[in-house]
């Protein structure tokens, strides 16, 4: 569709104040915080696909009109809620529409009978958690992205937060939503504990990327909030695989801290002050709840990691990590990095408790003979589980900044490494993050034979294709 055209049938939808053609704010709309992205914004390069426009509906009709009319059109649609993608799973298609959540936002109803809150999926996360904390009570979601998520963008990319051990992930406390399908259709999935009438139809828009629907609004979870009867402590280790076999024994016990978290020598030396003595891994731990159960946590703990010859650290690293969790959002457009000439970035994957330390040492045997201008590979375990863990691995390698163009090679091979061996050894490729669509060319072998039931939810709720191209489903990325 012509470009003026379709920027003024939309305006008759929602308005002109809702519909925005400026390259800044196309731009800003696109960002995402992938390695080699940042790089590239370093170096004032723009290698993103232009939208022609965004639009920004006020509530679920004017979405449900705008899809309509783009899906009639067949208008490529990316759906946006927040600003904190490292995936790419935000960068439109060229000439496409970017379908913007940030007006459907505010808290629709606190029932603190039923202990949950409805929200528009426009809500900044940060923005919730400060109105429940002033009613006595938390989401129990805190991604290290909290100053920068909107709800639906949490729901949409199967968010987990760094408290996940205790709430579970955002799958785990969303009670119902609302979305909207490409056709227009409002689609309501009601407010319920638990239900047995078929299969849970929250989990088809939750973590589906925005390529199934668009997620307009949703009901967490929400729990009492007593953050001073907090336990905490921090542990040294001798070696990641000690380490992993430690959190696999806090948690096959049935201990439910809210963080446990296990971070290899090499991370322990540059972002937690040298706390451990050199060659350690240091585990940090922390509960919350009523004071009866954190104490008995803590000392159940304390017992199992006495039979690792674990050191005591004390309360400062973990008091030293809650400080800083959340300080990476507020430098991200500073292009430190780029720089520095170097390209830094993680990458998550998860795996079973008799896999996870085999892709970890894999991973690093690997690394520095295929990338050869890497500086620096490590990882750390942050949400485990009585079946296994995820190992979230941080790198960084030289790039010439002379060439941005160039620097999605390096990447890319990074990410191959891992994604390869973690496959070869039965893990999942993504653990929180999503695909977006950097991950794509994998999800065949990551799903096997249950690929096919996507691709038929694809068919049946976007037949037209126009939802998030590139996301999930790699026959779509040409």
């Amino acid at each position: 569709m012509d470009k003026e055209k379709l920027i003024a049938q939309l305006k008759k939808i929602v308005g002109d104040d809702c519909v925005s053609a400026e390259e800044n704010v196309i731009l800003e709309c696109s960002k995402d915080y992938i390695g080699f992205r940042q790089f590239e914004r370093g170096a004032g390069k723009y290698f993103v696909p232009r939208a022609a426009c965004v639009v920004s509906p006020k509530n679920a009709d004017e979405v449900g009109k705008v899809l309509s009319f783009l899906n009639k059109n067949a208008v490529d649609v990316v759906p946006r809620t927040g600003s904190s993608s490292v995936t790419l799973g935000v960068e439109p298609r060229e000439g496409g529409v970017i379908l913007d959540g940030s007006k459907l936002n505010g808290v629709i109803e606190l029932n603190e009978t039923d202990m949950w809150v409805t929200v528009g999926a426009g809500t900044p996360l940060e923005y919730l958690e400060g109105y429940l904390n002033k009613r006595g009570y938390t989401t129990g979601h805190f991604p290290q992205s909290l100053p920068m998520a909107h709800v639906g963008g949490l729901l949409a990319t199967r968010s987990i937060g760094q408290f996940s051990t205790l709430y579970g992930g955002i799958e785990d406390l969303t009670v119902g939503l609302e979305a909207v399908t490409a056709d227009g259709e409002i689609i309501k999935i009601k407010n319920s504990p638990r239900r047995s009438v078929g299969p849970d139809l929250r989990q088809i828009f939750i973590g589906s990327e925005g390529t199934l629907g668009f997620i307009t609004q949703a009901t967490l979870k929400i729990f009492g909030y007593s953050p001073e009867t907090r336990w905490m402590n921090a542990y040294a280790v001798k070696g990641m695989k000690n380490g992993l076999k430690a959190l696999r024994e806090i948690m096959v016990r049935g201990y439910r801290p809210a963080v446990v978290r296990l971070h290899d020598p090499i991370e322990m030396e540059r972002d937690l002050g040298n706390a451990a003595p050199e060659g350690y891994c240091i585990l940090i731990l922390l509960a919350e709840g009523p004071k009866a159960v954190t104490e008995s946590i803590g000392c159940g703990i304390d017992a199992v990691l006495k039979e690792f010859d674990a050191l005591d650290l004390g309360k400062k690293p973990v008091e030293r990590w809650l400080e800083h969790r959340n300080d990476v959002c507020a430098t991200l457009d500073e292009h430190k990095y780029y720089r520095l000439g170097a390209v830094v970035d993680t990458c998550e994957i998860s795996a079973p408790w008799s896999k996870i330390g085999d892709i970890y040492e894999a991973v690093l045997e690997r690394m520095p003979r295929e990338v050869e201008s890497l500086v620096s590979i490590a990882g750390h375990s942050s949400h485990s589980y009585m079946q296994g863990t995820n190992i979230y691995f941080t790198f960084g390698a030289m790039a010439d900044k002379d060439k941005p163009e160039e620097v999605r090679g390096v990447y890319m091979n990074i990410i191959r490494v891992i994604m390869e061996e973690t496959l070869a050894r039965g893990g999942s490729i993504a653990h929180h993050h999503g695909s977006g669509k950097y991950r794509t060319r994998w999800m065949p072998q990551e799903h096997g034979s249950s690929y096919e039931i996507m691709r038929k939810l694809k068919r049946a709720l976007d037949p037209n294709g126009i939802f998030n191209k590139g996301v999930l489903f790699g026959d779509e990325t040409d």
